[in-house]
Parts: C-alpha cells; sequence; structure tokens
C-alpha cells in the first residue's frame, strides 16, 4: 500500500522551499510514498502582499531565515521583488503543470525561481518561460493562465485547504493520519513515515478478519 504525503505550502513562503530537503531525504530509495504538493495562498488578491523592505521581512530573515538556510547548505535570498507577489497565477499554473504529469517538478521550479533567482513568479511571461524549463508547452500554459482555464480547480484547492484540511500556516505536511505543522527534520519525518506505514501494515492484517460457526 502507497503511503501519501501532502504538502501544503505558499511559492512566497522561505520555510516551504526550505522544507524541501528534509522531505526528500527521508523519502530517499522509498519507491512506496506517493508526494503531492497542496497550494496554499498566505495572502490571497486582493490583500497587500508583503514588502521586502520592511522590518518585519528583514528581521524574520536575518533573525530565523538565513540562518537555519546556511546551516542547511541551500543557498536562498529574499527576493527583491516589491511587493511580493500573489501566488493565484502561478497556482493555477500548478493545476496545468499537474495535468501534466509534472506538477512537484514545476513546484519546485517555482520556489526555487523566486528564493534563488529572485524572479517575479506574479508576472505570466516569467511564469510561462519557467514552466517552458520544465518541459510544459509554452503556448498552451500561457493561454491556460490568460484564459483562467484552472481558476476553479485552484479555488476548489485552496476550499480544501482552509476548510477540510483545516490549514493555517505552511509548511503543513498530512503524513498518512499524521498531521505535521512547520518545518521538520528528516529524522522527524523519517520517524513518521515508519509509524505510519506500521499503521497501514496492521489495517490491512485487520480487513475482512472475522469468526464464523464453525470457529476462527
Amino acid at each position: 500500500m502507497t503511503l501519501k504525503i501532502k504538502v501544503y505550502s505558499d511559492y512566497v513562503c522561505p520555510f516551504c522551499f526550505l522544507a524541501e530537503k528534509p522531505l526528500e531525504e527521508a523519502i530517499r530509495g522509498q519507491d512506496d510514498i506517493e508526494v503531492e504538493w497542496m497550494p496554499y495562498e498566505l495572502r490571497p488578491y486582493p490583500n497587500e502582499t508583503l514588502r521586502p523592505e520592511g522590518d518585519y521581512l528583514q528581521n524574520t530573515w536575518k533573525q530565523s531565515v538565513y540562518p537555519m538556510a546556511e546551516q542547511m547548505g541551500i543557498p536562498i535570498v529574499l527576493p527583491n521583488v516589491s511587493p511580493q507577489p500573489h501566488t493565484h497565477l502561478a497556482f493555477e499554473g500548478y493545476q496545468y503543470a499537474k495535468e501534466h504529469g509534472k506538477g512537484n517538478e514545476y513546484n519546485h521550479r517555482m520556489l526555487r525561481a523566486f528564493f534563488q533567482k529572485e524572479q517575479n513568479i506574479g508576472d505570466v511571461d516569467v511564469l510561462t518561460k519557467l514552466a517552458g524549463e520544465i518541459g510544459l508547452d509554452e503556448d498552451e500554459y500561457r493561454a491556460a493562465l490568460e484564459q483562467r482555464t484552472y481558476k476553479d480547480a485552484h479555488q476548489k484547492a485552496l476550499e480544501q485547504a482552509y476548510n477540510v484540511a483545516n490549514i493555517t500556516a505552511v509548511p503543513t505536511f498530512i503524513i498518512g493520519s499524521t498531521k505535521l505543522t512547520g518545518m521538520h527534520s528528516k529524522e522527524t519525518l523519517e520517524q513518521v513515515i515508519e509509524d505510519e506505514m506500521k499503521k497501514q501494515k496492521v489495517t490491512l492484517l485487520m480487513d475482512g478478519m472475522s469468526c464464523g460457526v464453525d470457529g476462527c
């Protein structure tokens, strides 16, 4: 039985980018795990987004993001895009990429483009170029964004995150039946994965067990 892991994230969340590495290390070499990245908008349009020159972001990055990234050996920079982009178009593009079998690859590309290359992932031209870099059809992708083809699919995904999964912060991992909010070490993720796999084995053994008139 495949263990399913859902990771709720936003493309403007640096901890979502940093959380990729320990997860990749925790699942390396395991074929019976399926990871799906799930959309979550921290500041949906028309809410104002943050500005990198503001004290809040400057202090958060200085005190938390940069020290953590350095310890993990991950290059990262506070993007100079001001104000930060809304992410609904990038996420609508994710729905297109997911439909074409490149959802997780697309997710990684968006995070890397923003936090390592300081690209404006709210711009259709930028998004289209990034989509093409992972092998998606640029003309189809651009048309999907301009026509808002995947707007409803994205909104349904957000409703699921907000109202069903009750996500309130990102990154949030749902590993089997376990919910973990925030970044976690490879060791923590490995332990939860092991525990959830054991639960699945017990469930498989229990399914269908019964006694009849002739005994057990």
